[in-house]
């Protein structure tokens, strides 16, 4: 019993002395790997990936020929650029939003990418 009762204290002391930002990063990591997706930190260019996380941004990039829909995709480990070509706009992708993701993880730049992936919207917890 000593045991369990160090490791509530160990946690509540780390909640009190963590930044909102780093226990925000922490809860999706949890939700991402509790919800069967892979970490963001472990995905790799060329590989099919799931990933959930939270969308911190939504833009529209609109090119001289195609209009693109860009969202950053945050899981608590790493970010991930989602891009939609031909979209300017998809109901429910908007900031703040919940979602899992699946496609093939490419490289633009040095960051992860997924182009016109799968998405499920997820519901608020």
């Amino acid at each position: 019993m000593p045991a369990k009762d160090g490791g509530y204290f160990s946690r509540l002391v780390r909640k009190l002395t963590s930044d909102v930002e780093e226990l925000d990063a922490d809860d999706l990591s949890e939700k991402s790997e509790a919800g069967g997706a892979q970490r963001a930190c472990d995905c790799r260019s060329g590989d099919e990936v799931t990933v959930l996380g939270r969308l911190r941004s939504v833009d529209l990039c609109p090119a001289s020929d195609v209009a693109t829909l860009e969202a950053a995709l945050f899981d608590g480990t790493d970010e991930v650029t989602l891009v939609w070509l031909g979209r300017r706009r998809i109901p429910g992708i908007e900031p703040g939003r919940t979602i899992k993701v699946r496609g093939r993880m490419a490289d633009r730049n040095g960051q992860k990418v997924l182009y016109n992936p799968y998405y499920e919207l997820l519901q608020p917890t």
